[in-house]
């Protein structure tokens, strides 16, 4: 029979039979387990982790590299069940370089495969699948999302209590000698223990720059636009999040970032913090509708919460964008306006649009903003690696930041 190949964020709809997932590693040793998720993204205890050592729960069960759901079978408070795959701990220091491989199959439905697109940052674990509920049936969905992070971290994403991995090294030894201690890293191992892999490395960045140790708050600005739902469903968005929540816990120690949606409606302003982060953008984002961006009004919205805090350190505001902004006057008033109020703007493109006014912002010589930069994370943001995503986050606001 034909095999129908998904591309990453792809979808089809299943029957509500018996599905088999299974998975296929080269050259790796890998653990593959399922969670079983409520409404919220989160599990409903820790039972509905399904791994080797508890191979079966509600309809989902694990034998070897394979995950068989019985969709009929699985209870109406599950709506997702994500299917993932880790380095065997037994492997230290493996990860993974080549993608895992996926077949799903069905008795008398045409079979389904995916293959993500390989790794280069490290990744112990990845995010291969999903399926979820969609109206009276299910689907199933390619992700292909990998974490650096572990599978405690992954698994305390979505609310399971874990041991922490007995890898991790301890919190005294810094990933360099050349790092300082600017944040207190026993704080984020107790309340965010998925992020010490990244906050090290933002740290680390600072520290290569010359400003460990200075404060900032953090403010995000995600692009809500229509051409960026792919990219919040495949999880990319969550990632990036994550990895800007990350850098905020080296600047500003009350592990908090404000989050501001930029869609064609009023800007959807909201936080995320060390101890909510966990699966923080899917459940915020579907409370915002699709739209055409309005960059100018969410920068406003950002300025505004930044001016009423009365916060003295200065403001580094991190600002998703996927395509070109219709308001491209009132952005350039905006950071004319906010040059002289501490306020520092770099624009992160990440997406499939065209960024032109974004990169060519410094440009001219007639136009330069001394408070502005552009940086480009790719279509993907999390196959960047972290030492060159965090070097590409905080180098010009360094700059800046530096007398």
């Amino acid at each position: 029979m034909q095999t129908t190949s998904l591309r990453k964020g792809e979808n089809r709809a299943l029957l509500t039979a018996r599905t088999v997932l299974s998975v296929s590693v080269q050259g790796l040793a890998v653990d593959v387990s399922a969670l079983l998720l409520g409404p919220d993204g989160k599990v409903r205890a820790d039972h509905d982790l399904v791994f080797y050592n508890h191979p079966a729960q509600d309809g989902v069960s694990i034998e070897g590299a394979a995950v068989t759901a019985e969709l009929s079978r699985v209870p109406v408070d599950v709506h997702r069940v994500v299917i993932v795959v880790s380095v065997d701990p037994l492997q230290p220091g493996a990860a993974f370089t080549r993608a895992p491989q996926l077949s799903i199959t069905q008795s008398g439905a045409t079979p389904l495969s995916f293959t993500a697109p390989d790794f280069e940052a490290g990744e112990t674990v990845v995010v291969l699948a999903e399926l979820y509920r969609r109206g009276d049936g299910w689907k199933a969905r390619a992700v292909g999302q990998g974490y650096a992070s572990g599978l405690a971290g992954l698994a305390t994403d979505y609310g399971v209590d874990v041991d922490p991995e007995p890898a991790v090294a301890p919190l005294s030894t810094p990933t360099r000698t050349t790092t300082a201690a600017a944040v207190d890293l026993t704080k984020v191992e107790r309340r965010a223990p998925g992020l010490l892999a990244p906050v090290r490395q933002a740290g680390q960045a600072l520290a290569d720059r010359g400003i460990t140790g200075r404060r900032a708050a953090v403010y995000l600005i995600l692009d809500h636009d229509w051409h960026m739902e792919e990219l919040y469903e495949s999880f990319a968005v969550q990632a990036f999040a994550e990895r800007v929540l990350a850098l905020s816990a080296n600047l500003d120690d009350d592990g908090t970032v404000p989050v501001i949606f930029s869609s064609g409606q009023e800007p959807f302003l909201e936080e995320i913090r060390l101890d909510n982060y966990r699966g923080r953008i899917g459940q915020l984002h579907t409370q915002v509708d699709w739209g055409w961006g309005n960059v100018a009004d969410a920068m406003r919205r950002a300025v505004s919460h930044y001016q009423e805090s009365g916060a003295a350190d200065p403001a580094f505001i991190v600002t998703q964008v996927g395509d070109e902004p219709w308001d491209k006057a009132e952005v350039r008033s905006m950071l004319q306006n906010t040059a002289s109020l501490g306020v520092f703007w770099l624009f992160v493109g990440f997406g499939r649009g065209k960024l032109a006014f974004y990169k060519n912002l410094n440009a001219s010589a007639s136009a330069t903003y001394t408070n502005v930069a552009f940086y480009d994370a790719s279509k993907n943001p999390g196959s960047v690696p972290g030492e060159r995503f965090y070097t590409g986050l905080v180098d010009a606001f360094a700059t800046w930041m530096r007398p």
